[in-house]
C-alpha cells in the first residue's frame, strides 16, 4: 500500500493478518543498494522472521515494478491499480 502522504526513500506498507511493515528500497546515486525491512510505529508489526524473509524475497523481486508505480503516484499523480500477488517467488 502506498499512503497519499509519503516520503522517501521508495517504500510501502504492507499488512499480513493485521500486522503492518514498511518495505524501503534504498537507491544511492541512482543505483540500487539493498531492500530494508522496517516495523511501522503504532502498528503491530511482530511477524515471525520467516515472514520478514519473504516479504523482503518478494520486493527484491518485484522492485522495479514497484519503483515503477511509485514514481507514476508520487511524481506523475497518476492513478495506480492494486494488484494482489498470488504468484509463488
Amino acid at each position: 500500500m502506498f499512503y497519499s502522504n509519503e516520503h522517501e526513500p521508495i517504500h510501502f506498507h504492507c499488512k499480513f493478518q493485521e500486522k503492518e511493515s514498511k518495505a524501503e528500497i534504498i537507491f544511492e546515486d541512482g543505483k540500487f543498494v539493498e531492500v530494508r525491512i522496517k516495523e511501522v510505529k503504532g502498528k503491530d508489526s511482530s511477524r515471525r522472521k520467516k515472514n520478514l524473509k519473504k516479504l523482503k524475497k518478494l520486493v527484491e523481486y518485484y522492485r522495479d515494478d514497484i519503483v515503477r508505480k511509485w514514481i507514476d503516484f508520487f511524481v506523475y499523480n497518476k492513478e495506480i491499480k492494486s494488484e494482489k500477488i498470488t504468484k509463488k517467488i
